[in-house]
């Protein structure tokens, strides 16, 4: 029987969308809308937002303007928990010339996405990060980790747990203050969620240091994250509208989208600190404004014929 009493209390929506979000739509959305998204964002309560990547513009064009638009948000970088993808040492010196506080590195579990996304090995791309994690720490950055692939591999089919425990373990033992459990072409099941948390915690690695990030190619997001919550996960990683996929990995549709998430995390009772109305309206504005097409069916089974906003 399903034990409320075994979820948490409140619960952190990371919003990934202007980042991870953004990186895979075919349309490139010019610096100030991008602002006015992560400000709007703001504005609803969310408090963790990945907002850029310090990648190579011509692997992610959609992504080239990090420091543009950084610079146009200015002083919220200041008061909020903002965070750019820094792939390599030169992303990290861009990053660190910036306003930022912190900064994300991307991993991964298997050798085949390692070769396509990082053009390196997984012990070789482990090894590259090591001095870019210590070197941000030490400049006093947050870090967070993402390991993609953690379930499944469009090249090698299912994940090993221990494959992905060895990342962990690696990331860890460099410094990272949290890691991002990524399912990038959304094949997890539950219980595919609580073999991969099993193997974690015999590695003695604490649930207080994960996250949780789920795509919904099978539909299964929600389920996922609910059972990573009665799991004892409290950081759940989501994209306005369900905006996203993996450039390099084709058979990854979107994200679970925040609309759905903050639903259902609303309806069990757990507080997020996201003004409800306010995500809806930001969620509408990104259509009306950018023409990018809102996946969240939350969002869509709340706006009427007329495209209002209608949460009655």
């Amino acid at each position: 029987m399903f034990d409320r009493n075994a979820l948490p209390k409140a619960v952190t929506v990371y919003e990934v969308g202007p980042r991870d979000g953004l990186q895979n739509e075919s349309t490139v959305l010019p610096t100030i809308l991008k602002a006015e998204l992560i400000r709007r964002l703001v504005g609803t309560g969310i408090s963790a937002i990945e907002v850029a990547s310090f990648v190579r513009p011509d692997l992610v064009p959609a992504l080239a303007d990090a420091e543009g638009l950084l610079e146009e948000l200015g002083p919220l970088l200041a008061t909020h928990r903002m965070s750019a993808l820094v792939p390599n040492q030169k992303g990290l010196d861009r990053a660190m010339k910036t306003g930022l506080r912190e900064v994300a590195i991307f991993a991964s579990a298997t050798e085949s996405f390692a070769k396509a996304n990082l053009n390196n090995t997984v012990a070789g791309s482990l090894e590259a990060f090591r001095p870019v994690i210590q070197q941000a720490r030490e400049a006093g950055f947050r870090v967070r980790g993402y390991i993609s692939m953690c379930f499944g591999d469009p090249w090698e089919g299912k994940v090993s747990s221990s494959q992905v425990a060895d990342v962990a373990e690696k990331l860890l033992e460099y410094g990272i203050n949290e890691l991002s459990l990524g399912d990038t072409i959304g094949v997890a099941t539950p219980g595919d969620l609580i073999d991969l948390l099993d193997a974690l915690d015999a590695r003695g690695i604490s649930r207080s240091l994960l996250a949780v990030h789920f795509h919904d190619t099978y539909g299964q997001a929600l389920s996922n994250t609910l059972t990573a919550l009665v799991e004892g996960i409290t950081t759940v990683d989501s994209s306005i509208g369900g905006l996203g996929g993996c450039p390099f990995a084709k058979s990854a549709t979107g994200n679970l989208a925040t609309e759905d998430l903050v639903w259902q995390l609303h309806g069990l009772g757990i507080s997020t600190g996201i003004n409800f109305d306010a995500l809806l309206e930001t969620s509408q504005w990104l259509r009306d404004k950018t023409g990018l097409a809102v996946r969240s069916k939350t969002a869509i089974a709340l706006m009427d014929n007329d495209g209002m906003v209608d949460t009655k």
